[in-house]
């Protein structure tokens, strides 16, 4: 047990000041001598040990005074020893600002109130299994070379982490899985050097991250595969240097990247979302993403990109969306003219980056065109869909393809049917009026017309008196006549064959 005797100047006053919380401040006011960066050189009118925090916290000085309520609030001290409150039960605030600490802070299943270590140098943080009734406010810090621990803690307040520095002594800088966060986590311009960790955490609150830093090179930069009730910002600049991974994410809100910007790092993905479920997905980035993008299986309420939303490898078999907007434009793609036209080429396009050949992601795009009113686009949307699926037939079946494509457009456009038969009836007509066939039976049947003839070779179903009736010297002209029935033939198969194929959206 520590005696006030045995107390050094500094660790007196902030003995007395315990009582009625008041701040022990040492600074000296010189910025560059305040630097916590540079705390190990201060002397002994500035440092407090760790043992002292540790018996104050746990009730060494315990003297009420009449209207104050004891906090301990130490500001531009150098703490020495390892300040160790594992399992403790603290009913006391701790802050420490502009402080230097020699050795990790330990909170391994503490029970305690608020705690603040901000705008200090701290050697790790461990609350593993603690539970904080307030906040844990580390903006400004550096965390160096110690992990900041805290898995499967709770917290009844924030994780304020804003301008803070974490460097990790391995692939993690913050370990957080299983976390229970009924505030929020506060990161704006957070720099980590190696990956955030959060698996299994409930974040009640929300993940504001906006123009953090996250850098693990070759690894994981976030992992998260949590609960979120509210939303989840990496945006304005947030910048990823190894992959980001929210597989199984519940995110009740917006999910966004806005002006992010997302390096893989070399592990050949810069975004995992495969399974995800999120009400509003912003994928509006601030440049191409350096690694493939997963959406399997995500499903979103809506989503918004842009033009360097997407690299060349985007996985879409199964993401589901209600609703698309694009740049900051809602539903552009169901805009009239030009425009319109560009961005549903600008869809396909996308569509396209899914590796290998996948129906689900086309029916997807095409049943949004059709949900907001535009089925020329689902039409367009479709017929891309048959002509990449060709790609993967036989060479029979992709001849077959071929001849739906140009015939009828897959049963998607088919008009194209009536253009060649116009364009065949013009030509039959002007050559079969330059020739004077020979009847097959002199007398018989109705005279010959040229148009009408065309189209009794043409129309394969019934019969309109000219095709029997009639037939040619001139081998040229005769041969016509064959090409005209198998062309009428061809034409109407494949009439049939796409109508039917576009019904049954096969």
């Amino acid at each position: 047990m520590l005696s006030y005797e045995e107390l050094t100047p500094p660790e007196r006053a902030l003995w007395d000041a315990f009582p009625e919380g008041r701040r022990v401040d040492l600074r000296t006011g010189v910025a560059e001598a305040d630097d916590p960066a540079d705390g190990a050189r201060w002397g002994a009118g500035r440092t407090v040990r760790a043992a002292v925090v540790a018996a104050l916290l746990l009730g060494a000085n315990e003297e009420e005074r009449s209207g104050a309520v004891a906090a301990l609030r130490l500001v531009g001290a150098r703490v020495s020893g390892r300040l160790d409150l594992s399992g403790a039960e603290i009913s006391h605030t701790l802050s420490l600002e502009g402080c230097r600490l020699d050795e990790p802070v330990r909170l391994y299943g503490a029970t305690t109130r608020t705690i603040v270590i901000a705008d200090s140098w701290v050697p790790g943080v461990d609350a593993e299994l603690a539970r904080i009734g307030g906040d844990l406010d580390l903006r400004r810090s550096a965390v160096a070379g110690g992990a900041l621990n805290l898995i499967n803690a709770r917290m009844a307040a924030n994780l304020v982490v804003e301008d803070a520095e974490v460097s990790g002594p391995g692939e993690w800088a913050v370990l957080a899985g299983g976390l229970v966060l009924e505030g929020s986590v506060f990161g704006e311009r957070l720099v980590t050097r190696g990956g955030l960790r959060v698996p299994g955490a409930q974040l009640l609150n929300g993940l504001f991250l906006p123009g953090a830093r996250l850098e693990n090179p070759g690894g994981v930069a976030l992992a998260a595969g949590a609960v979120v009730a509210s939303s989840v910002d990496c945006s304005q600049g947030f910048t990823a240097q190894g992959e980001v991974r929210l597989p199984r994410t519940r995110i009740g809100g917006l999910l966004t990247f806005e002006g992010a910007h997302l390096d893989g790092g070399g592990t050949g993905t810069a975004l995992d979302c495969a399974s995800m479920s999120v009400g509003e997905f912003d994928h509006r980035l601030a440049a191409t993403p350096s690694g493939l993008v997963d959406l399997r299986s995500a499903q979103a309420t809506w989503f918004r990109d842009s033009e360097q939303s997407w690299p060349e490898k985007v996985l879409l078999d199964g993401f589901t969306y209600g609703s698309i907007r694009s740049g900051g434009d809602p539903a552009v793609a169901g805009a009239d003219g030009t425009r319109a036209r560009d961005e549903v080429a600008r869809r396909l396009d996308w569509v396209g980056r899914n590796p290998g050949y996948a129906p689900q992601p086309y029916e997807q795009l095409a049943g949004w065109y059709r949900q907001i009113g535009h089925d020329d686009h689902a039409r367009r949307v479709l017929l891309a869909k048959q002509r990449h699926r060709r790609l993967t037939l036989s060479p029979p079946a992709r001849v077959w393809g071929h001849l739906l494509d140009v015939t009828v457009g897959y049963g998607y456009r088919p008009w194209m049917a009536g253009v060649w038969l116009l364009a065949l009836t013009l030509l039959g007509t002007v050559v079969f009026s330059t020739h004077t066939p020979s009847a097959v039976k002199e007398g018989e049947g109705s005279p010959f017309q040229p148009f009408v003839y065309t189209l009794d070779l043409l129309v394969p179903i019934g019969d309109l008196g000219q095709r029997g009736g009639w037939y040619w010297s001139n081998g040229g002209v005769q041969w016509l006549a064959y090409l005209l029935i198998a062309f009428g033939w061809v034409l109407t198969t494949a009439i049939v064959a796409g109508v039917t194929r576009a019904l049954q959206k096969s």
